[in-house]
């Protein structure tokens, strides 16, 4: 079976309804691509200590799935476009759910870190399909619903990865310890793959023709050179090597851009059409996502470690402190979804004021002296999560509303991707604000750093407000 898109729905070239069931079967995926990046932090130590590792082999058990994951996902994207997205999901589903398995019996480091690659291979392969299912298969009349529900499936999937992952190594489940943070997938992927049999349509571009496998090479060798310093950097001191990978980075998406340009020229099949970067929505609505998971990933982090290392709670105490914001989150984010259709961008810019308030109003308690008690910063990270509720869930769709089916697959890749870089952006540069002021067992300078970390996301929220602005202006379709 094959599915009308959404664009011939809104035309009113068909009367179909949003299949919600299909909708849940695609919305696991995206819960479990995100839920893998969480819970694995929580099991390092005891990764480390139970396969007696390095700090450096730990860090790729943890970086080694975003790298692929943030690398690959264009790429993912556009293979859905060409061979089906339902098949590449599947796909997708099953290198994911396979590599959990090897992950959870692995008895040596080398053995977990290729997993942990495969792994981010199969996520980078699911995730740009979710969005790409959001667009085609949902009427424009739900799709601002549908993005407040992902929107509510990625905020718990951040916070179920400390949450899950602090209750399934403490419960120890048959002796398993921090085997069952992979375990878990197996059960869920073997599920989704089934009822994605059943329940998802197979959806294709209209016009693919063939894969650039040119353009997947430069452009891997590309976001390679920006993802894996920043990725590394931070935990290396940022060495010379990190600036030159960065700096390289620059005449490397250059030349992707000029090998795309002639390949549309000569009326071939680019990996990425570069005239999608003239519709406003796309290219102002990219960097405004970067920026949002900027803020957003790298605080998840400066947080845990503020509660856990500097005021001595367990991971499940500290996700406990963040579960009312988690609830703050996906309420809004659903109440987005209704009033965004209604309302348009102002809903947004109201938001992003809220979330740049958020982590200002954060700032501002902590450096006064009040005492870092949950009591204290629960409102404030309540503001932030209602703030961000009406921003970013929104923010996705508006990357992606004026899109066309033949795009939709490369054009959610580019979403992901911005969503990735924006993480481990921020993980390093706001990290590196916390870490220069931050001493483990102490307080106060969990408070302090807590406070320099929230005035450095605040200014990036700030600059994410004035684009959420900037999409109000008309742009090109």
């Amino acid at each position: 079976m094959t599915i009308k898109t959404a664009s011939e729905a809104s035309a009113g070239k068909t009367t179909e309804t949003t299949p919600w069931r299909a909708v849940a079967v695609v919305l696991t995926g995206a819960f479990m691509a995100i839920l893998d990046s969480f819970i694995v932090i929580v099991a390092g130590p005891s990764i480390q200590a139970d396969l007696h590792i390095g700090e450096g082999s730990l860090q790729w058990v943890l970086a080694g799935y975003q790298l692929t994951y943030a690398v690959l996902l264009i790429t993912g994207g556009r293979l859905g476009d060409l061979h089906g997205r339902r098949r590449v999901l599947l796909l997708g589903m099953a290198a994911f759910t396979a590599s959990s398995v090897v992950c959870a019996m692995a008895g040596d480091a080398a053995t977990l870190i290729a997993a942990r690659l495969v792994q981010g291979l199969g996520a980078a392969m699911m995730l740009p399909q979710v969005y790409a299912f959001l667009t085609v298969l949902v009427p424009a009349r739900d799709r601002h619903r549908a993005f407040g529900v992902l929107g509510m499936v990625m905020g718990l999937a951040a916070v179920a990865g400390q949450l899950v992952g602090g209750v399934l190594i403490g419960s120890d489940l048959f002796g398993s310890g921090w085997r069952s943070v992979f375990w878990i997938n197996v059960p869920i992927g073997l599920a989704t793959i089934g009822l994605a049999a059943r329940w998802l349509p197979e959806s294709t571009a209209p016009r693919a023709r063939r894969l650039d496998l040119l353009g997947v090479v430069v452009l891997s060798i590309a976001l390679a050179l920006v993802a894996f310093p920043l990725i590394q950097g931070r935990q290396e001191g940022w060495p010379v090597w990190v600036w030159a990978c960065l700096a390289a980075s620059v005449p490397a998406f250059a030349a992707f851009a000029v090998l795309e340009r002639r390949i549309a020229a000569r009326g071939g099949e680019p990996l990425v059409r570069i005239a999608l970067f003239r519709t406003r929505s796309f290219s102002v609505g990219l960097v405004l996502v970067l920026l949002l998971y900027t803020v957003v990933t790298s605080y998840y982090l400066v947080l845990s470690v503020s509660l856990q290392a500097g005021r001595g709670m367990s991971a499940l105490g500290a996700g406990l402190v963040y579960t009312p914001s988690a609830v703050a989150f996906f309420s809004f984010s659903l109440l987005a979804g209704r009033l965004v259709p209604v309302h348009g961008n102002r809903v947004m810019e109201i938001g992003a004021i809220i979330l740049t308030l958020g982590y200002a109003s954060t700032a501002a308690l902590l450096l006064s002296g009040a005492p870092f008690t949950p009591a204290v910063v629960i409102p404030t990270l309540v503001l932030q999560s209602a703030g961000g509720g009406l921003v970013i869930t929104p923010s996705l769709n508006s990357v992606l509303r004026r899109i066309s089916p033949d795009d939709a697959g490369v054009a959610s890749g580019a979403l992901s991707t911005a969503q990735q870089i924006g993480g481990a952006l921020g993980v390093a540069v706001i990290g590196a604000v916390f870490f220069s002021t931050f001493h483990p067992g102490r307080p106060h300078s969990a408070a302090h750093a807590l406070a320099t970390a929230s005035l450095a996301t605040c200014a990036a929220a700030a600059i994410a407000t004035v684009l959420v602005f900037l999409l109000r202006r008309p742009s090109r379709p």
